[in-house]
């Protein structure tokens, strides 16, 4: 009687084989997280009340890092590779942008862009006010907070006529009326569109 053995064709991967591919693999992934988030896309986590009822808290949104080009935060860890911003094109009004908090650039803050280098931007009972006009502001309906009260929501139409919805909370809160803010050159002027509930360029020490 002869025995014959099978040919294994499919043998056991060694140990260390199967480890070298977990790394390879887990270093090729790292390697193309970081190009994706540092040039095409970036994650963030929404942990604030300002862009209500846009973006609500706990959202998770994903945010073009190529639209306006890149400066040294688009890389990890803010490596200084190069002064000012490369490929760069201009944020629009009534974006809605991320950038970092300029009293500690640590943070990042998302808001709606609403006043362009030179535009005179002021609020009166509420009411902004672009150059010395008033943008148009139309009642929609109520929004029902996670606590159940309601927050009266309004459409504003801005100078170009994109339109944006905004909350409005307290009719006589301290930020509804402010003095007139010019927006110097290379600046921009950020809302929360959730206005009695945003820390934001009507902040000058806070943003600014």
């Amino acid at each position: 009687i002869k025995f014959f053995k099978k040919e294994n064709k499919n043998p056991k991967t060694k140990p260390e084989e199967g480890w070298g591919s977990f790394f390879n693999t887990l270093i090729v992934a790292v390697v193309c997280a970081t190009i994706m988030r540092s040039f095409f896309y970036e994650p963030f986590h929404i942990p604030s009340s300002s862009m209500k009822s846009n973006l609500l808290i706990g959202d998770y949104i994903f945010v073009s890092k190529f639209s306006y080009g890149y400066s040294k935060y688009s890389f990890p860890f803010s490596l200084n590779l190069f002064e000012g911003r490369i490929f760069e094109s201009k944020p629009k009004r009534g974006d809605a942008v991320v950038f970092r908090l300029p009293s500690d650039p640590n943070i990042n803050y998302i808001k709606r862009l609403i006043g362009l280098p030179g535009d005179k931007i002021q609020v009166i009972d509420g009411q902004v006010f672009i150059n010395e006009i008033a943008l148009a502001k139309e009642y929609i309906d109520d929004f029902i907070d996670e606590d159940g009260s309601k927050i009266k929501r309004f459409s504003e139409v801005l100078p170009e006529g994109k339109k944006i919805i905004v909350l409005d909370q307290y009719p006589d809160a301290p930020q509804d009326n402010t003095g007139i803010y010019v927006v110097p050159e290379g600046h921009y002027f950020m809302t929360g569109d959730n206005r009695d509930n945003s820390q934001d360029s009507r902040f000058l020490n806070a943003v600014g």
